[in-house]
């Protein structure tokens, strides 16, 4: 005997099938229905049937063998059998992030074809992973955010006992695990939440669909259909930190924000567990509350992205100024990013047309990551193009240099440490083709303001769009690819053996340049990182008195003379420099 509940205040019956029977189930109160069924455990299939219509998906299934749309199975978390009981994972102020696509990361598109590739992580100096949403979606192609079924594995990456078996793999290595998640929406196609209870709301919009009730009537159930969702994978997937993707779009007016409250769950958990568990926000507010203690105000968050520093590197080495980078493009915005990590803190944006943002006070750069490449800012280009493909090996090496000797906690994109070859571009699997056309219609009015021709954005659909996107790892060692996998070897080397470059103080970060000549330098305490971004060679100024030695150069033109640096063209080095 095992008892099943379900939560679905809309219905005036439900029926549950399982092991091909059909039970009715009770109504318990609040909403909630339940069953205590002889038929129920691990491995049996079952269905709601609700007011008697066809059958649906457990909102809480744990398994979707048969996709988005079929019965959903039992799971028994307790059988697996976990090897990863001393396990700890580094501190985030210490991690080196490695984001990744399941389905393309590796030959297979599977959690197995990501556990063949750790040693290869460990050997570049990566401490964490992080792995893009791999919950339940539509088909067997797709980024993960228009998941459906938030506790369930996708099926054609491995399913759960797979999913299980590469964190427990990664701990084995020393690796920390980071999760995707989405909060904010879930996908059109295979999202029956709406016929069990009020999952969402029409009193607020959503760019990716309906907005998920987190404030009105019956949201209690809603808040706590979520949190659940990331005690599981913490608790019975052993995930080390989830990464909740664009918070700005959790609408919440509650007195106790959704974010604070899971804040606290996963604090309980966290004491409870004896494991170091972390929350990664995405954020495009530029709002430091989110990662202020709940104490002082703020919601919690160990740390969030920051995307002024990428969208600042990103227009001084492509010179790209379309849609929201227009708001950035000078090496004041890029000084400002790495000296203060939010450029826009109370500034006008041309591109909002007002004011956005707030500065940061007093708060470790730690708690923010920084980035040259992750997957929003290739995948939504029109082409999906990588930096490698905007700009040449120099200013890649340039941009990574600034990203590694920086005071946030760096995170490269899988490929990104290679220059790879291959694009990262938007693919989808849907079902339903009415669906389907309306998101190809939609991408191509999203990139209007970017300039991008409609007829040369890529079908979503076409497998050969997911196709074009997998890694061709054969090019790892292979020329020009391997200069650069060196050069990202060097710079987490440095990153983990400089005491100054594991100080998150953005109040120690000191830096010059000079607009006209396009030269930066950039120090923090004995390390200097010297960044010739014009097309001439450059003759910069140095601290008399020190000397100085190269640790780290794009080029062996790199010299000293008369007290000057001498800096190629497009080029970088990373320079100590010994008292006395």
């Amino acid at each position: 005997m095992a008892v099943t509940r379900v939560w679905a205040p809309f219905a005036r019956t439900v029926m549950m099938i399982v092991g091909g029977k059909h039970y009715p189930m009770s109504d318990e109160g609040l909403g909630w229905w339940i069953l205590d069924s002889p038929q129920a455990g691990h491995g049996v299939d079952y269905a709601f049937v609700l007011d008697g219509s066809e059958p649906l998906p457990d909102p809480r299934s744990p398994w979707q063998p048969y996709g988005v749309h079929g019965f959903s199975r039992m799971l028994d978390h307790s059988l697996f059998a976990w090897t990863d009981a001393r396990w700890q994972p580094p501190p985030l102020s210490s991690a080196v992030i490695y984001e990744l696509h399941t389905g393309t990361f590796s030959p297979s598109g599977t959690f197995l074809g990501v556990a063949e590739k750790l040693d290869y992580l460990v050997d570049l100096g990566i401490t964490h992973i992080e792995l893009m949403p791999v919950n339940s979606f539509p088909g067997r192609r797709g980024w993960g955010y228009d998941g459906v079924d938030i506790n369930a594995p996708h099926e054609p990456y491995g399913g759960p006992v797979q999913l299980k078996r590469l964190v427990d793999a990664c701990h084995e290595k020393g690796l920390a695990v980071i999760l995707d998640v989405v909060y904010n929406h879930l996908g059109p196609e295979g999202n029956y939440l709406g016929r069990f209870g009020p999952y969402f709301t029409d009193r607020y919009s959503s760019a990716w669909g309906s907005a998920v009730n987190f404030d009105g009537t019956g949201s209690d159930e809603v808040r706590r259909f979520f949190i659940d969702n990331a005690i599981m994978w913490m608790r019975d997937y052993h995930v080390d930190a989830l990464r909740l993707d664009a918070v700005q779009g959790i609408i919440d007016t509650s007195a106790v924000h959704f974010l604070e409250q899971l804040s606290g769950e996963v604090g309980k958990l966290r004491a409870q567990l004896g494991r170091n568990l972390s929350l990664i926000a995405e954020s495009n507010l530029n709002d430091p509350r989110i990662i202020e203690p709940c104490e002082a105000g703020g919601y919690g968050m160990d740390a969030q992205w920051s995307d002024d520093l990428h969208h600042a590197l990103h227009t001084v080495l492509t010179g790209e100024s379309n849609g929201y980078y227009e708001d950035f493009g000078t090496l004041s915005d890029l000084a400002q990013a790495l000296q203060e990590i939010f450029v826009y803190n109370g500034r006008y944006s041309a591109f909002r047309g007002r004011r956005h943002g707030r500065p940061v006070r007093n708060v470790s750069g730690h708690k923010f990551l920084a980035y040259l490449q992750n997957h929003d800012q290739i995948g939504n280009r029109a082409l999906g193009e990588r930096a490698s493909h905007l700009m040449n090996a120099s200013r890649v090496m340039i941009g990574s240099a600034l990203v590694f000797t920086s005071v946030c906690i760096p995170l490269i994109f899988q490929g990104e440490e290679w220059g790879a070859s291959s694009p990262f571009q938007y693919f989808t699997d849907h079902q339903d083709q009415e669906l389907a056309r309306a998101v190809a219609a939609g991408r191509k009015n999203e990139f209007a303001a970017f300039g991008w021709a409609p007829q040369d954005i890529p079908d979503p659909q076409d497998a050969a769009t997911f196709e074009r996107s997998r890694l061709d790892w054969s090019e790892v060692g292979n020329h020009p690819h391997a200069s650069i996998h060196a050069w990202y070897k060097s710079l987490i080397r440095l990153r983990r053996e400089l005491p100054e470059l594991k100080d998150g103080d953005p109040g120690k970060v000191l830096i010059s340049h000079n607009d006209e000549e396009q030269w930066m330098v950039v120090s923090r305490g004995s390390v200097m990182v010297a960044c010739n971004f014009s097309h001439q060679e450059r003759e910069i100024g140095l601290y008399e008195g020190r000397r100085r030695e190269v640790l780290l150069a794009s080029h062996s033109g790199v010299a000293h003379r008369d007290g000057s640096l001498v800096m190629p063209a497009e080029s970088v080095a990373v320079l100590f420099l010994h008292r006395g």
